[in-house]
């Protein structure tokens, strides 16, 4: 049985590995294993942040679209481009942005060369915002601290695999699409 570097017990290795072969089941463990494993961080990691996201009151797909928008060089963002990067259906972005435009953290306004399209702003409100959630993601006593020395270690080593799924062709949505 494998325990981890704090001398904790895996689950997925004294469930699974340990059994595999015994159980006479076919292929390898890894694949289910690295699922299981993913899956479970990710539902440790949307636990943590919606409780802090409940003290700012957004929901995630408004955090994902409101420090987005702050990150671009001109502050917007076509509709359809904000989908793409948070990989939010367009219905779904919209009524988001409905939400955060409610609040004056985000204004619409028409492409300037593409009737088709439609810009999103993040307000002087909406980046102080993003800032205040962001910060407070890395606090000491948020719900991820537990996190706070592996944050890096986590994004480096799921890279490898987010290439292979062509996870990779981020482009900066304010300069290529606007």
């Amino acid at each position: 049985m494998s325990t981890s570097t704090h001398g904790c017990v895996d689950p997925l290795v004294a469930g699974i590995h340990d059994r595999w072969d015994g159980h006479e089941l076919a292929g390898s463990p890894w694949p289910f294993m690295s699922i299981c494993a993913v899956g479970r961080l990710h539902q440790f990691l949307q636990k943590a942040l919606d409780i802090e996201l409940k003290k700012f009151q957004l929901s995630k797909p408004a955090y994902y679209i409101l420090t987005t928008l702050a990150l671009t060089t001109h502050g917007r963002a076509r509709l359809s481009t904000l989908g793409r990067v948070v990989m939010m259906h367009p219905t779904s972005v919209k009524l988001t942005v409905d939400q955060l435009e409610a609040v004056g953290l985000v204004t619409r306004s028409p492409h300037p060369h593409d009737r088709r399209a439609t810009l999103v702003h993040v307000t002087d409100k909406g980046r102080e915002r993003a800032g205040e959630v962001n910060e407070a993601l890395d606090l000491p006593g948020s719900a991820l601290a537990p996190f706070g020395d592996y944050h890096r270690d986590i994004f480096e080593s799921l890279q490898p695999a987010r290439e292979v799924a062509g996870d990779m062709d981020f482009s900066r949505p304010d300069d290529k699409e606007l």
